[in-house]
């Protein structure tokens, strides 16, 4: 068993070498930060849509909302008191649709939240390494080995872009979904 480990890193080596990656490290860890948080607010808006959908106050909603312990939970709460509550059919697409943009960037986030970081010699971080099991018909495989290379980041920044237009998004829908179900009677 033991001749499966990886071996271990050169600590001294790697702290040594770090100055001169400082740089790449900063920019990587920036925009890993950057997914996370933005999908954190994106996800805390869907409180307002429940306190919405619920007809009633913040608090109370973020007590629902808190409750249910994973995203999906909270996600399939919100469509299904939405088709009940939504009777436009335009608005009801619009909040599916900004459900389907959010579970794409889970995904993204999920990716970085829950890896393994490779750095190299230098202590660059060069690869992700899944910490997913990924079951094909005949074997399991230990995840899957990313490079964090300069497309990766570049998809980085389109995906933290992305996820700044569904929270600009969320900010538009609130007040339209606000309006439709005052404007219906209960």
């Amino acid at each position: 068993m033991l001749d499966q480990l990886p071996p271990r890193p050169d600590f001294e080596a790697l702290a040594a070498a770090a100055p001169a990656s400082a740089d790449r490290r900063t920019l990587v860890l920036a925009l890993i930060g950057n997914l996370i948080v933005n999908w954190s607010n994106n996800e805390s808006l869907f409180i307002y849509v429940l306190m919405i959908l619920l007809d009633t106050d913040r608090s109370s909603a973020a007590i629902v909302f808190a409750t249910l312990n994973t995203t999906r939970a909270r996600l399939d709460l919100i469509h299904r008191l939405s088709k009940i509550r939504i009777r436009d059919e335009k608005l009801d697409k619009a909040l599916t649709k900004l459900i389907d943009r959010f579970n794409r960037s889970t995904s993204l986030r999920n990716e970085f939240n829950h890896c393994l970081y490779i750095t190299d010699d230098a202590g660059q971080i060069t690869h992700t390494q899944s910490m997913r099991i990924v079951e094909n018909r005949d074997h399991l495989e230990f995840g899957v080995s990313k490079p964090l290379d300069d497309a990766r980041l570049k998809s980085m920044v389109a995906a933290a872009r992305e996820m700044t237009n569904i929270n600009r998004d969320i900010w538009e829908f609130l007040p339209k979904l606000q309006r439709h179900l005052q404007s219906k009677p209960q």
